[in-house]
């Protein structure tokens, strides 16, 4: 054998079911050294590690999704059996990790992998809650009966990891051997629970009575899985996670948003005018400081799923909510990505991961945007303040935004399951794990993950598409008006002041607005206004509809710009009362009540942020379905929204 096929690592796949610790036991064994990526083909995630044996041979561990069988159709079983039966990559061990407290039902993918002739060790983890419970495991015996080594293991605690190094080791040097009295390969699933009862029953003893966590367990389930006070349970729960994310992640979204405003006001002050300075700060400083704000919220709302998830209560959850959500086609795992959209659809997209259905992800995935995100609340208070001046009607034409947003998203889950993603969300099969501490170090593995996942994208796909808007805005350049040249002329004969600072201030935003209209941005406006004349949209209107795919939020600096203000996206009363009065091109007012209610319709149910169709497309794997939602999203919003306009219109509303 030459040196460079001796130095290569062994190949070591961690299998197992849902909730075995296995997650717990790669985060132990690789800790910092691993990185997530899709299976080739699929958006099903692998995880992937580096650690050593017991001899410092080197081992390449990959964490499978948990699966309860490699036979089935779902994309978990898929996924597996293709990287166990790669060619290219050749499996050398693999650890089946087993729950001691459900040894039986373990045992069938177990025998599984042990019909198809795999050199298999069992680590049999979670050896400290079935000693709790009363329950025993005869080793030697099971091991005898399976003809292979089992380590008794307590991942969280790091016990028995020496031994689980040491038997990889030994089991990759030998000849696979078939266990006693196994069922031949490929046989079926009931025939392998039967095989897996019997070896159960041989090596495994257990008290009769119920231990005080199993009672404690039972007496606290009662009120969490009941069907209301489980959903009081539930709402509590999540507001809790929604009011943690927003507020703890505000210090640091602040804090990053101040660095990117200070690297931009750097680059502006270090290079000369020209079009790298405004490329650097305006196109990918700015662009980029609009994405990567949310990362705080990404990393934490991962960090707090994988603590729920590692106590337990993320599947009692589910269970809560899957018999609301199933009526509109919908899983009960869709509840966290949902709740998360309301902050930014791009983590709750991301967390559709905890969905383990493909048909029932992708339904997720495509109804997350209508959940009205924080991005959208300058909108909202802009147009809302135009419609109500009275606070007591705006209050409730919000609630009403919200209301519309997670309505809209609801129905059109069920059209979808009707139409081009027929089918019924998949049954859960689901089981109840014990209640435990969660691990701190999965969680913050987890949120590590899920940011640099973030971060790949934002410095890929979404920085693209922040110097493709930037450019489309900003060129083709043109003359600065004469209005504007007089007063910069104005301003030079000026004594240095406030005065003078007001004339350039004036300047610059006659510049501006010129600039924004000139630009191939607003060239297109101007030709597709005729498309918007049913929304009552001018061509200022439909420039600020096309700069705000960028981000919604852009739409406020946008309109204030085109009114001749600076370009701030803040609203205020100043604001508010100069967009209030912007005309059209004769003169008569542009925000009327007709108009604004359907700007407003068409911002709660449009598709208006290229970064987040970009995330989709990176959790789907295809473009046809971020083409698909831009499509529905914006025919639903335009068609809505004209119907609002003409029904106030025939109502006497201007």
């Amino acid at each position: 054998m030459s040196g460079n096929v001796a130095a290569l690592p062994l190949r070591v796949v961690l299998a197992g079911n849902p909730n075995t610790g296995k997650t717990t036991l790669f985060n132990t064994l690789c800790g910092l050294r691993a990185k997530t990526a899709n299976y080739p083909g699929t958006t099903t995630a692998l995880r992937i590690g580096a650690t050593t044996a017991g001899t410092d041979a080197r081992l390449e561990v990959i964490d499978l999704p948990g699966l309860y069988d490699l036979t089935g159709s779902s994309p978990e079983s898929t996924v597996a059996a293709g990287v166990l039966d790669s060619e290219a990559q050749p499996c050398d061990v693999v650890v089946m990790v087993v729950d001691a407290c459900n040894l039986a039902r373990n045992l069938v993918l177990t025998g599984e992998l042990l019909a198809q002739g795999r050199r298999v060790v069992v680590a049999l983890n979670m050896m400290d809650v079935a000693r709790a419970r009363g329950i025993a495991v005869d080793i030697a015996a099971l091991a005898a009966e399976l003809n292979s080594p089992v380590v008794p293991i307590v991942a969280r605690r790091r016990e028995g990891l020496d031994a689980l190094r040491r038997a990889i080791d030994s089991a990759a040097k030998t000849v696979a051997a078939a266990p006693r009295q196994l069922p031949a390969a490929g046989a079926s699933i009931d025939t392998l629970m039967e095989w897996a009862d019997l070896v159960s029953a041989r090596v495994m003893r257990s008290t009769a009575a119920p231990t005080t966590a199993d009672l404690l367990t039972e007496h606290i389930d009662r009120y969490v899985t009941h069907p209301l006070y489980g959903l009081v349970v539930f709402v509590a729960v999540m507001l809790g996670l929604f009011w943690t994310l927003l507020t703890l992640a505000s210090v640091p979204m602040d804090i990053i948003e101040a660095l990117f405003g200070e690297l931009g006001s750097s680059l502006s002050r270090a290079l000369p005018v020209g079009p790298v300075r405004d490329l650097l700060a305006q196109g990918i400083i700015g662009g980029l400081s609009g994405t990567i704000v949310f990362l705080p919220q990404i990393a934490l709302l991962f960090f707090l799923i994988s603590l729920l998830e590692d106590s337990g209560y993320l599947a009692r959850a589910a269970f809560v909510m899957d018999g609301r959500l199933s009526r509109f086609g919908l899983p009960g795992q869709a509840f966290v990505p949902l709740l998360t959209s309301h902050a930014c659809a791009i983590p709750g997209i991301m967390s559709a991961r905890l969905i383990p259905n493909w048909r029932d992800r992708l339904v997720t995935i495509l109804v997350a945007p209508f959940m009205s995100c924080s991005a959208r609340l300058p909108v909202y208070v802009l147009l809302i303040s135009l419609l109500f001046p009275n606070p007591r009607w705006a209050a409730v034409a919000f609630a009403g935004c919200y209301a519309l947003g997670g309505m809209a998203g609801l129905l059109t889950a069920r059209l979808f399951g009707s139409t081009a993603l027929k089918g019924n969300p998949r049954p859960m099969v689901l089981e109840l794990p014990p209640y435990r501490v969660p691990s701190l170090t999965n969680a913050l593995l987890a949120a590590k993950d899920q940011a640099m996942a973030f971060l790949r994208t934002a410095g890929t796909v979404i920085m693209a598409i922040c110097i493709v808007m930037w450019w489309l805005s900003s060129y083709p350049r043109v003359a600065p008006p004469a209005e504007a040249q007089t007063l910069r002329a104005q301003a030079a004969t000026m004594p240095a002041g406030e005065a003078q600072s007001q004339v350039q201030q004036r300047a610059t935003e006659i510049e501006a607005r010129a600039s924004q209209a000139g630009s191939f941005v607003g060239r297109f406006g101007h030709v597709s206004q005729p498309v918007f004349a049913p929304l009552g949209f001018d061509w200022q209107l439909t420039v600020g509809i096309m700069t705000s795919f960028l981000a919604r939020e852009v739409f406020v600096s946008t309109m204030s710009v085109l009114e001749g203000g600076s370009g701030t996206s803040d609203v205020d009363a100043g604001v508010v009362s100069r967009i209030r009065g912007m005309t059209r091109a004769d003169g008569t007012p542009l925000f009327t009540t007709a108009t604004s209610a359907a700007a407003l319709v068409f911002f709660v149910l449009a598709m208006q942020c290229l970064p987040t169709l970009a995330v989709t497309r990176r959790e789907t794997g295809s473009i046809k379905y971020p083409a698909m939602q831009f499509a529905y999203m914006s025919s639903l919003a335009y068609v809505a929204a004209a119907i609002v306009r003409q029904g106030l219109l025939a109502a006497g509303f201007q």
